[in-house]
């Protein structure tokens, strides 16, 4: 890895990081009023007997409105917050190579002395690194919010940076994608295409399978089932799912890096 590059990656990014990061703190400190606003009217709900049908819509992804740590995992996988995270994970993932070998600026990259494994790992480092970030802000926001509306004891704040790492290992699988799509295209078009395709059909198999009970079974194809800050905040964190997203980032990662070194520098348009 080279650092000067790493930091070279995140400081041509910096502005943008900071005002993600900015959005994320804010996004993650509105959840908390959401579920007080709400909970109330759960409860009523609740005593005069819910239908189904009602209770199935306020179930989100992997989480509901009917706890605290339910309502956090909603706005974990709520579009806005996957809009955020996304901003590094997919969209600068996918293009961090494949735009620069578009505009014929790798090539210029490259001419340095740097192997094409230093420079796919700082970049994968800068980019991970901002994700983290992303992710982090997201769940100080949810801490400023609960602990500003005095409900931060429905939670283990404790048990906090576990739910960042298995979300952070979540993003690294579709960072992971992104850049060995990258890695793959001349162009970013292509690159940004499939990982954002790669991104929603996981997404859409999660909410699809919370939604619709019939065809529930299809959340056990998504990656985003296997992040559950819900079970994680009342104790009951399953570290089968680290493992499964591990591996799912893992297998990107040792394809771009074979394919990497062995692809040619097309000449840009």
């Amino acid at each position: 890895m080279n650092l000067r590059l790493l930091r070279q990656t995140l400081s041509a990014r910096r502005s943008t990081l900071l005002i993600v990061v900015l959005s994320a703190v804010g996004w993650g400190a509105l959840v908390p009023v959401f579920y007080t606003s709400f909970s109330e009217l759960m409860a009523d709900l609740i005593a005069a007997g819910m239908p189904p049908i009602i209770e199935n819509l306020m179930n989100f992804g992997s989480g509901s409105f009917f706890t605290l740590p339910g309502a956090l995992t909603i706005g974990l996988q709520h579009p806005m917050a996957i809009a955020l995270i996304a901003v590094f994970a997919t969209g600068a993932g996918a293009t961090v190579i494949a735009g620069q070998r578009e505009r014929g600026t790798l090539e210029v990259l490259l001419a340095r002395p740097l192997s094409r494994h230093s420079l796919y790992l700082s970049m994968a480092g800068a980019l991970l690194l901002a994700t983290a970030a992303v992710l982090a802000a997201l769940l100080v926001g949810q801490l400023i919010g609960s602990t500003l509306l005095d409900i931060v004891d429905e939670i283990d704040g404790a048990l906090m940076p576990l739910v960042w790492l298995n979300g952070l290992l979540l993003w690294a699988t579709f960072l992971s994608f992104a850049l060995a799509m990258s890695v793959s295209f001349d162009r970013a078009g292509p690159a940004i295409g499939l990982s954002l395709a790669f991104l929603i059909v996981n997404y859409f198999l999660e909410i699809l399978g919370s939604l619709w009970t019939d065809v529930e079974w299809t959340q056990e194809y998504s990656l985003f089932h296997h992040f559950q800050p819900s079970e994680i905040l009342t104790g009951k964190a399953d570290l089968t799912d680290l493992l499964i997203l591990g591996v799912a980032a893992l297998v990107p990662a040792v394809y771009a890096w074979i394919v990497f070194p062995r692809r040619d520098l097309a000449a840009p348009a």
